[in-house]
């Protein structure tokens, strides 16, 4: 374990007043849908947005290295870990409640599956789209996650964050500044607290027949049963990055325990010792024989955290 400095024992201490459970030399990989990474300093759950303000304004004052992580389902983490402290935003900061008739607001550790749900509850549509997609509503919005015709800045209303100051802060849609895979909150300025979401009421059952239909579609088509990070690369322009990936005959490649999976081609598996440089490596490689083959240079869709910055 590492010998913790100071500043980092000083925020612990401040994260166990405000009752937050403090971890030690946490590994990674239980915390990644690819079960890949070494182990951060410290990770801090984080109970309430007021303590994840006080906390971040802290960390910043001390000169600490900091990240937010939800369900860990888009990032891969460095082999050697993180050097810093991570705070989880999950099940401790996952309330759901309903507004009025047609608003729901969620926190930001509140998982989509669980949105999803709670939105079919209330007979409220235009999530679907999401059911199955095996994120958080942070991390939704911080990608602008979508599937099938849909994406999160069709859908919500406003989202509430926290700056470096630990100042919470609402923004409109607009002010999100949505793109395809992408939010004003990439930048790492602004930490996610929660999310409004205003729906159209529906039909209860129709709803239900598209969520079952959407799950259905994504059993058959991805590989579910292994770890990954859902689609490795972003599509490109009037295109599909597995269709440019199979031509290039790269279906069931792989580098070490990192492979193209044989039952969809945009996606990136661990089959089994899968490591960081195994995929880092895997990605590369698919990038240059695309590019080689089609003219197209593929973008990385998996965030990639370093073990030092």
């Amino acid at each position: 374990m590492k010998e913790l400095d100071m500043n980092t024992r000083s925020l612990l201490a401040l994260a166990e007043e405000l009752e937050c459970r403090v971890m030690l030399d946490e590994p990674l990989d239980k915390h990644s849908s690819f079960h890949i990474g070494g182990c951060c300093t410290a990770m801090i759950d984080i109970n309430s947005p007021d303590n994840l303000s006080q906390l971040w304004e802290e960390t910043n004052r001390l000169g600490i290295r900091t990240m937010a992580l939800g369900n860990g389902s888009n990032v891969l983490f460095d082999d050697r870990g993180f050097d810093g402290i991570i705070f989880l935003i999950g099940s401790s900061m996952d309330k759901i409640y309903m507004k009025d008739d047609n608003i729901i607001v969620a926190q930001a550790g509140c998982p989509l599956l669980k949105l999803c749900r709670f939105a079919l509850e209330h007979s409220l549509s235009g999530l679907e789209f999401a059911y199955g997609i095996p994120g958080s509503v942070g991390g939704a919005i911080f990608m602008n996650a979508g599937a099938y015709g849909g994406e999160i800045k069709d859908v919500i209303k406003l989202g509430r964050a926290v700056d470096r100051e630990g100042r919470q802060f609402e923004f409109s849609n607009e002010q999100m500044k949505f793109t395809y895979r992408g939010s004003r909150f990439t930048d790492g300025n602004e930490l996610i607290v929660e999310g409004e979401f205003e729906l159209p009421s529906g039909s209860y059952d129709e709803i239900q027949d598209k969520m079952v239909d959407l799950m259905s579609r994504r059993r058959d088509k991805q590989p579910l049963n292994m770890p990954s990070a859902g689609s490795a690369f972003k599509r490109p322009k009037d295109m599909f990055a597995g269709k440019l990936i199979e031509d290039s005959g790269l279906r069931g490649f792989s580098v070490g325990g990192a492979q193209i999976s044989e039952k969809h081609c945009g996606f990136i598996v661990n089959k089994g010792g899968a490591t960081c440089s195994d995929v880092r490596e895997l990605i590369r490689q698919v990038q240059e024989k695309v590019h080689e083959d089609s003219g197209v240079m593929l973008e990385c869709e998996v965030r990639y955290i370093p073990y030092q910055e």
